[in-house]
């Protein structure tokens, strides 16, 4: 997508050295445009548990990249446990996004095929890229079969503005690029569909607020930033005519686990008949969980909750608190919203019931 009219991904290796691997440092968004450099695994672990980068997609990409620095890091024959070691640190760094242990188990699988430690390398390095580029490919698939719902409701209201709200950043910040939920929204751009997205500013995070906002506007997509109770009233009201959102792991059964607050968009929409989707690359899919009740919920410090950060009037990014001293707080990441909430899960091989038979017809070889 693009930054002042650049186009980024939000991961990538060095150009001039592929043993650094660079990435967007979301935590200074939308305020600064920080490119920051993840030379270890150490760097990829902490970038992905202290949300550098956060989002599917792109978690998953920067797991990739991280297993290909502890190769590059490894000692002459010792590339095999290098990777073993990452591959456990990295795991456990972010438990309830599958993407990211889908990645790690890519990579290993991949460099069986290595002979000795320089074709491991090889190996590991052009994995994580494939990775990388295939989440690119996929995103960009989604918005194409997304964009026939939005050109259907479209020519249901004769043209006019189609509104669709969103939850929490499933855009090209989320993945490496396009996004999920976001490239739906970008193709019907392209196609001349009058399109107003809806954008919850996502407690605590306030990943809308500070990143779906912000990319919206870098791609010239009208927008409107809400409070995250606001969507019920909206949609009472008619104002409303999609929910699109991401997903951080789908169960091969259609349950969907997403950034907390997910599930309470789907109620709302459910009770307003206003449709609800997810979007999600097959990657996202977990094959062996059968109930969302089952998906790992991860629990994350309170202080995200009692603080909050902003620009102050001298430029610079500062930390204040909101509550009373010794304020209890309970910070779930995500909750289940259950399959029979979800109008369509939106993939790169189409649009497919939030329902086993369907998703696994879609997806024989799973």
């Amino acid at each position: 997508m693009n930054i002042n009219k650049q186009h980024f991904r939000t991961i990538w290796p060095d150009p001039a050295d592929s043993s650094t691997i660079l990435i967007i440092d979301q935590r200074q968004l939308p305020h600064k445009f920080v490119i920051e450099s993840l030379s270890s695994l150490d760097d990829a672990v902490t970038a992905i548990k202290d949300m550098h980068v956060r989002g599917a997609g792109l978690i998953g990409a920067t797991a990739g990249f991280g297993m290909h620095l502890a190769a590059v890091q490894a000692e002459p024959g010792a590339v095999d446990d290098a990777l073993k070691t990452g591959a456990v640190l990295l795991d456990k760094s972010r438990p309830t996004a599958r993407n990211l242990k889908w990645a790690v188990d890519r990579v290993l699988l991949a460099a069986g095929d290595g002979k000795n430690d320089a074709e491991k390398k090889a190996i590991v390095f052009h994995t994580a890229c494939d990775i990388a580029d295939e989440d690119a490919a996929f995103c960009k698939a989604i918005g194409q079969h997304g964009l026939n719902i939005i050109k259907e409701i479209s020519r249901a209201k004769q043209g006019q503005t189609v509104n669709i709200l969103t939850h929490c950043n499933a855009g090209w910040l989320a993945f490496v690029d396009y996004g999920s939920a976001t490239a739906p929204i970008y193709a019907a751009r392209e196609a001349g569909i009058d399109v107003h997205v809806w954008v919850d500013e996502t407690r605590p995070w306030n990943q809308g607020a500070k990143l779906t906002a912000w990319e919206l506007q870098q791609e010239g997509i009208a927008c409107t930033l809400i409070t995250d109770n606001a969507g019920g009233h909206l949609m009472q009201q008619h104002m409303v005519d999609m929910v699109i959102v991401g997903t951080d792991r789908t169960t091969h059964t259609g349950d969907v686990a997403n950034k907390i607050g997910t599930y309470l968009k789907a109620l709302a929409a459910h009770d307003n008949n206003v449709p609800f989707y997810v979007a999600l690359p097959s990657s996202s899919f977990d094959w062996e969980i059968d109930k969302g009740s089952d998906i790992p919920i991860e629990e994350r410090s309170g202080d995200e909750i009692t603080a909050i950060s902003g620009l102050t009037g001298d430029g610079h990014i500062e930390t204040v608190q909101l509550t009373a001293p010794g304020t209890r707080a309970l910070n779930y990441s995500f909750d289940i919203t259950p399959a029979r909430l979800v109008s369509g899960l939106i993939t790169e091989r189409g649009v497919v019931a939030a329902e086993r038979d369907a998703i696994h017809k879609l997806f024989p070889e799973k």
